[in-house]
């Protein structure tokens, strides 16, 4: 049996032909000037749409005058230096010696 198994590359192409035959024959039916008229009412709504993504990802402007001063990040110490007491300096001595 020699059948083509489906969706083989020689039937892609065979629809895309009938499908250039099919856009021929309407371009014939409605007139070049209308199809003309059609392509450049799509190809003006693409540019729309193009345009209005643009815009739309646009950095919003932000009104004159000084900027805000970002402070930066100070982390509190976990227990500060001068906190310690004397005592405490003391009493490790006292273990040590």
């Amino acid at each position: 049996m020699s059948c083509r198994r489906y969706g083989s590359k020689p039937t892609v192409a065979l629809w895309l032909l009938i499908a250039i035959a099919d856009l021929a024959m309407l371009v014939a039916a409605i007139g070049p000037v209308t199809m003309l008229l059609i392509l450049v009412g799509l190809t003006v709504l693409a540019g729309a749409v193009v345009a209005a993504r643009m815009f739309s990802l646009r950095p919003v402007a932000r009104p004159a005058g000084p900027r805000p001063v970002a402070r930066p990040l100070v982390r509190p110490l976990a227990r500060p230096v001068a906190a310690r007491s004397v005592g405490v300096r003391e009493a490790v001595a006292r273990r040590r010696a």
